[in-house]
């Protein structure tokens, strides 16, 4: 999705309340950053991108195409399976190995990238087994809380696995975008 986003697009407003395009991909860049940081257990001292934060597009910059594959190349280069059983503490999850941490990133990326798309009026391309993988931990895992996920929303009547998932989030796929942001979360 963030291929997508036309140049001239980033500072418009996302779905999530408050997060324009940018702070959307600031976000996601910033959560390469940290999954990079607890690989190496290196503290990450900027905590702009953070959840709730209220303007990570500031990690983004000017170019968050770029931001994104350089976090991302990054982040690849250094997760390794040994790395994966690696042992953090998170606010909400307690303290589990990085692998549990990738899940999470799971769900925020793929429910971020319907969150830079919608309001664009682009469907991103999410893979079924990873919506599926990604419901379920969620059913598991979800903190509710202002900066993370919002209230459980219900889905029409025959929505899909997708439809049900970001209604599970917090987010509906089936109003226009600008009604949704009315009572987003990030």
């Amino acid at each position: 999705m963030v291929e997508a986003v036309p140049a001239e697009a980033w500072d418009r407003p996302s779905t999530c309340e408050r997060w324009t395009l940018r702070d959307v991909a600031g976000h996601v860049v910033w959560g390469q950053k940290q999954l990079q940081h607890w690989v190496t257990g290196e503290q990450n001292p900027d905590m702009a991108g953070a959840p709730g934060a209220p303007h990570p597009g500031s990690v983004a910059g000017a170019d968050p195409l770029a931001a994104w594959r350089a976090a991302r190349a990054a982040c690849v280069a250094v997760v390794t399976p040994d790395a994966l059983d690696r042992r953090v503490s998170l606010p909400g999850l307690g303290d589990v190995p990085l692998g549990a941490v990738v899940e999470l990133l799971i769900t925020d990326h793929l429910a971020h990238a319907w969150d830079i798309g919608h309001p664009l009026g682009l469907s991103p391309d999410l893979d079924a087994d990873l919506v599926a993988r990604s419901l379920a931990w969620a059913r598991d895992n979800v903190v509710r809380v202002p900066g993370f996920f919002g209230p459980e929303l219900t889905p029409p009547d025959g929505a899909g696995e997708t439809s049900v998932w970001l209604a599970y989030l917090g987010r509906a796929d089936w109003r226009p975008a600008a009604e949704r942001r009315a009572g987003a979360a990030g």
